[in-house]
């Protein structure tokens, strides 16, 4: 049996817009000194099949949040910039992690905006999944997120990081369904492997 539960009306595709705009005007921590800052790169729709760049799995036919990352020097094997998941905890992160020691730099990180998209929660054998969103305007700047770790709401491979751009639906979020808020620079290796 399957259950939804809608959150909300639909939410803004101005809010969305502004995020996108917003997140054009800005270049992401981490880029080399002796480079010239230039604008990020836009988020990119990732419906159509594209298997993730961490395992393989179909982007959008899964629950959960999906991420892109671009990279300045590099790209991801078998395809142009960005690499692509249908997972943070287990794709996006520890993707990003293994590129980072090997010097590769992102000049920008987008997942999943819960705040800006109309999502629902699905039960199946007793546990809530939360619905996968791949068009470009769904995705905000990473860095600027508020995550909520090890709540009850699970994604395509389970206990998921669930991002949300404004804090108060972060808070709501756990106050409805457990865990706790942490902000992108609080998530490491360690953190992960904590929170699974």
């Amino acid at each position: 049996m399957t259950r939804h539960t809608n959150r909300r009306a639909f939410l803004a595709t101005g809010a969305a817009a502004l995020t996108t705009a917003l997140a054009g005007c800005t270049v992401l921590g981490g880029a080399s000194g002796d480079q010239e800052a230039g604008p990020k790169p836009d988020p990119v729709d990732l419906s159509g099949g594209k298997a993730d760049d961490q395992g393989g799995m179909l982007i959008g036919e899964h629950f959960g949040p999906n991420g892109q990352i671009f990279y300045a020097d590099h790209s991801p094997e078998g395809h142009d910039n960005p690499a692509w998941f249908h997972t943070l905890a287990v794709g996006l992160f520890p993707y990003h992690f293994a590129r980072e020691q090997q010097g590769w730099t992102a000049d920008a990180i987008y997942v999943t905006d819960y705040s800006t998209v109309d999502y629902d929660l699905t039960e199946r054998k007793g546990r809530q999944y939360i619905t996968s969103h791949t068009a470009a305007d769904t995705f905000g700047d990473a860095e600027a997120l508020t995550y909520v770790a090890g709540s009850r709401v699970h994604g395509g491979m389970g206990t998921e990081l669930l991002p949300f751009s404004d804090d108060s639906d972060a808070s709501e979020f756990v106050s409805t369904h457990g865990g706790e808020t942490v902000a992108f620079d609080d998530i490491d290796r360690e953190f992960l492997q904590s929170s699974r």
